[in-house]
């Protein structure tokens, strides 16, 4: 990256320049590709077709609706218009899928925000239930944060009307340059400062690639966004991983953790890079947070489980483990909560 870009991001967003940081090189593999924390096996091509021919022809496949009904409600776009100010505490608004609104200090965020009626190459996925916001209707947004390239997570239409610069992993440059998205790729554990806000690029298990034969070239995470009353975790896509309970290690006090429960069967194939609901709740007891919100189901059909379920599965191992209710929370598509450490 050009090494004025960083200031010419700050410029552009009204923020201080950031922060120097000299984090570690970035781990690569002797190609140049990305790697995990944890050395493990992801389901390529062959496994791909495995589970959408082989399985169906021999009838191990789950079969189950495309749709299902997910709670929604209407935002308070008068509440939303205004982010809370230092001291009062954050603000997150589930937008479905990964995509949240998050406000504090003053500061409006978009995380991972798909906010069109379809996603994918060539609108190929329609959504079980439409965005709560469209990116006219939401306050004005002084960054958004993408956890990794896919096209569940980075919409490029979406970030394009937006407007706001964005943070990333490393070298997630084509598709944004080519759109002319003002951008900064970050390494694992590399911090910026944000208007007062310090946010962090964390470790998480997964892969990335928009296309064939570009896998693994840009780097996928998860982000920490600390202010002055409240500090908050978005997961990413991720699998079950010993950096969770690093990322508590080193962000104690988080006060809301957005962890995904979806899109996990048949578990041969998600288990290397999505958790189920059950680890969900061990990621967040690893994490050390107060409160667990739900994310990444309801909104796309991407698994065989039917798309209500991760919330039912959610619910029985809280209860198993007896995590007090108040402690997870299951968001309505377009429902805001209020965080204050």
């Amino acid at each position: 990256m050009n090494p004025v870009a960083p200031l010419l991001l700050a410029a552009l967003a009204g923020a201080a320049p950031p922060v120097p940081s000299t984090p570690p090189v970035q781990p690569r593999d002797e190609d140049g590709r990305f790697v995990n924390l944890d050395p493990r096996v992801t389901h390529g091509l062959g496994g791909l077709l495995r589970w959408q021919i082989l399985d169906r022809l021999d009838g191990s496949k789950r079969s189950t609706p495309d749709r299902a009904p997910v709670p929604t409600v209407q935002p308070d776009r008068e509440l939303l218009r205004q982010p809370p100010a230092p001291g009062e505490g954050a603000r997150i608004t589930w937008l479905g899928h990964s995509s949240f609104l998050v406000q504090l200090d003053g500061v409006s965020l978009l995380v991972d925000p798909v906010l069109g009626d379809r996603m994918g190459p060539g609108g190929l996925v329609g959504r079980n239930v439409p965005p709560p916001l469209r990116p006219e209707d939401l306050p004005r947004i002084d960054l958004c944060l993408v956890s990794h390239d896919h096209w569940d997570h980075m919409d490029v239409p979406t970030l394009r009307a937006v407007g706001a610069p964005v943070m990333a992993g490393l070298e997630t440059d084509a598709p944004l340059a080519k759109e002319k998205v003002q951008h900064r790729g970050l390494r694992w554990w590399q911090s910026v400062r944000f208007r007062g806000l310090t946010i962090t690029f964390v470790p998480a298990q997964h892969f990335s690639g928009r296309g064939i034969g570009n896998r693994d070239r840009t780097l996928w995470g998860g982000w920490v966004i600390q202010g002055s009353s409240a500090t908050l975790y978005h997961s990413g896509d991720t699998a079950y991983f010993s950096g969770f309970k690093e990322i508590g290690r080193r962000f104690p006090g988080i006060d809301a953790a957005m962890l995904p429960i979806g899109a996990y069967d048949p578990r041969w194939f998600m288990q290397p890079v999505h958790v189920d609901p059950e680890e969900a709740v061990q990621a967040f007891d690893d994490l050390g947070a107060r409160t667990f919100v739900a994310m990444h189901w309801g909104t796309f059909k991407q698994a065989d489980e039917p798309l209500d379920e991760p919330p039912v599965r959610l619910e029985a191992e809280r209860a198993r483990r007896g995590i007090a209710p108040d402690r997870v929370k299951v968001l309505a598509v377009g429902e805001t909560l209020e965080i204050r450490r």
